[in-house]
């Protein structure tokens, strides 16, 4: 197992497959000037599958999330979700993307064995869709989550980012929304993963705000009054159920205490947390032929040294120098 000093076991492990991406997100990417990973650094397709393998053989994974930058732009990605799917035990396969290309490949996807989709959302007005990623593809975006969820790639989750100024006011459209169409919104507090690093604490739309907005619309109450465990959002009721809305939190309700995630860069890199600072190289191990049991062992002693928080909370804390796009979400 992936166990760390303070008693935390990972089994949830996020692949991102490149960092490449066809949205420039404003607080995500910079309209342009981003330097992208070379191919020769880049994951083959057999070298992600085999550390997947190990992963889940050797160090108890049992899901897996594909990630970028935009996964769906790795040409090999049907490939490797079905000779994920063949791996026994089979982990849960789900993969996180803007939804861009969902349309022509949700269904290819699902039938490779992936079992479900994370779609990026911000808002359901084109102009603001626009002004937000750069791009004008807001209805190739609904399209494909209507693919995703016709395919069978269910629950389909939309994620949702808040921005002051832009679609700060939109929640409880966005919730209304999500309950019509059958998807699950999940709210997510803007985290200093920019490639700018203009990200600021003060003026963030944080869960406090988030929720007090979809309350003039909606009644909320916490879903089972359980704690939520591992998992990243915070889960509420909508008006009585059965559909829900999540809120995660990471700046200012961090949940590290039940983390059970590692992360794999699309350039061999382990990292073990989404703020690190610092990776461990498994893409070097790899090529200098290094067998399965020495990679395990390499990736254990990286879990072993993870810090017991992510930092968020200190007045020093330092965004890492990989933006969200070249770390995998």
């Amino acid at each position: 197992m992936l166990i760390d000093t303070y008693g935390r076991a990972a089994t949830d492990l996020r692949v991102s497959l490149t960092d490449r991406c066809n949205l420039r997100c404003t607080y995500c990417m910079p309209e342009e000037g981003l330097q992208w990973l070379s191919k020769s650094s880049l994951l083959t397709d057999d070298e992600i599958v085999r550390l997947v393998h190990v992963a889940v053989t050797m160090l108890g994974i049992t899901e897996i999330r594909f990630t970028g930058g935009e996964p769906l732009l790795r040409p090999g990605l049907i490939g490797i979700v079905e000779r994920c799917a063949a791996l026994r035990p089979r982990p849960r396969l789900s993969l996180t993307t803007n939804g861009i290309g969902l349309r022509r490949t949700a269904q290819a996807l699902r039938s490779a064995g992936l079992d479900r989709v994370n779609v990026s959302l911000d808002t359901l007005r084109p102009d603001v869709f626009t002004a937000l990623t750069r791009r004008d593809r807001h209805q190739d975006v609904i399209e494909g989550l209507r693919a995703a969820r016709d395919a069978g790639l269910t629950p389909v989750k939309v994620n949702t980012v808040l921005m002051p100024g832009l679609n700060e006011d939109e929640a409880p459209e966005l919730l209304a929304w999500a309950v019509a169409h059958a998807y699950e919104l999940r709210f997510i507090e803007q985290m200093p993963l920019d490639a700018q690093h203009g990200w600021k604490r003060d003026g963030m739309i944080t869960a406090d705000g988030i929720l007090e907005s979809l309350r003039t619309r909606f009644d909320l109450a916490p879903e089972g009054g359980q704690a939520r465990g591992s998992a990243p959002a915070e889960r509420w009721l909508v008006d009585g159920g059965p559909h829900t809305v999540g809120v995660i939190a990471s700046v200012t309700r961090p949940f590290c205490s039940a983390c059970d995630r590692t992360r794999l860069t699309a350039d061999g890199q382990v990292r073990t947390c989404l703020f690190a600072r610092e990776e461990t190289d498994l893409r070097g191990a790899l090529r200098s032929g290094a067998p399965d049991a020495e990679i395990a062992r390499i990736w254990k002693a990286a879990m072993w040294g993870k810090k017991a928080g992510s930092g968020l909370d200190d007045p020093e804390f330092l965004q890492p120098q990989r933006p969200m796009s070249a770390i995998g979400g």
